[in-house]
């Protein structure tokens, strides 16, 4: 599906965290991709996995609400997380292959990760 943000369910602080020393170093200013997994559960039949999944993010981002904000680089090239509530970057997508199918173990590095990640240009 097209990339969407999911925000706080409810109004949060808007503010200015400064990342520690160790967090803004020059050599951990990159992206690092993930993917997660979740196995088919009866109980949830009938339901939309990718909406339950954004409405408890959304909930979860009240809580932790700098992960909803924006690196902004100040002065120094000091980053900071300026806490704005925008969201964070979801993507839903459907894959017509089985967890089964990858094997019973997923160690890293997994070379077929770059054919279910989805780039989002400018993210």
């Amino acid at each position: 599906q097209k990339p969407v943000l999911v925000a706080p369910a409810e109004p949060t602080p808007h503010e200015f965290k400064p990342l520690s020393d160790i967090d803004d170093q020059e050599s951990l200013r990159f992206q690092v991709p993930g993917i997660q997994y979740y196995k088919n559960k009866p109980e949830m039949r009938g339901r939309d996995p990718a909406a339950v999944i954004k409405k408890a993010l959304a909930k979860a981002l009240v809580f932790y609400y700098p992960f909803a904000g924006r690196l902004r680089e100040g002065p120094g090239r000091k980053l900071v997380v300026e806490c704005t509530g925008e969201g964070v970057l979801f993507v839903e997508a459907d894959a017509n292959v089985k967890l089964e199918e990858f094997g019973k173990q997923l160690p890293p590095p997994l070379p077929w990760l770059s054919e279910l990640l989805y780039n989002v240009t400018g993210s």
